[in-house]
């Protein structure tokens, strides 16, 4: 509920958003659960208020929700573009290794260094079992599965650390299965990239 990156800001709509529609949903039905409880008269109207908003309001909002989240995962794919940073992240219990494309000599344990306002392509992977990676203030959730890369684009807006997890139970221990994505200016990224201190 406080990004800070786009795909974390993108997510973060999308969340009001279904929320409002399922609002919306819930209040019909209760509306409607009300008036079936007040003492009338059978008329020829129950078709309109069965079908009318019992059947095409809550089809009509799910279809609009449904549509707008299509587009909005679509725009959380990573695609490509001319500042592209790449990095691997590689999970095993109880620790997660980083590796960068930039630096191929370099590896850390358990802290992610990206540049700040750059796309970040995070190629995950484990070599146990599956895990998951998120950093819930810059991007979605995504499993490390064994043999498999997935890809998860992230992006930091400002310089800072921000904590990651892996929410993915994987045997007793994974609650302390965690890092920190350090995210550098400009000035700080050539630094670890020439072998600065982390």
């Amino acid at each position: 509920m406080h990004p800070a990156g786009p795909a974390a800001a993108t997510i973060a709509t999308l969340w009001w958003v279904l929320l409002a529609g399922a609002v919306a949903i819930f209040g019909l039905v209760m509306g409607l659960l009300a008036l079936a409880f007040r003492p009338r008269e059978s008329t020829g109207g129950d078709r309109v208020w069965i079908v009318g908003l019992g059947l095409v309001f809550p089809l009509a909002v799910l279809g609009s929700l449904l549509a707008y989240g299509l587009v909005v995962g679509e725009r959380l794919l990573p695609r490509e573009a001319p500042d592209l940073v790449t990095v691997r992240a590689e999970g095993r219990q109880w620790a997660w290794s980083f590796s960068y494309a930039d630096a191929p000599d370099r590896v850390t344990e358990g802290v992610l260094h990206i540049p700040a306002g750059r796309p970040v392509d995070v190629e995950i992977t484990t070599v146990d079992v599956i895990h998951s990676f998120w950093v819930p203030r810059l991007a979605g959730k995504l499993d490390a599965i064994p043999g498999h890369v997935n890809r998860l684009r992230i992006e930091a807006w400002a310089p800072g650390e921000y904590a990651g997890v892996s929410s993915e139970y994987s045997g007793p221990g994974y609650r302390e299965h965690v890092f920190t994505v350090r995210a550098h200016d400009a000035e700080g990224w050539s630094a670890f990239l020439a072998g600065g201190t982390p």
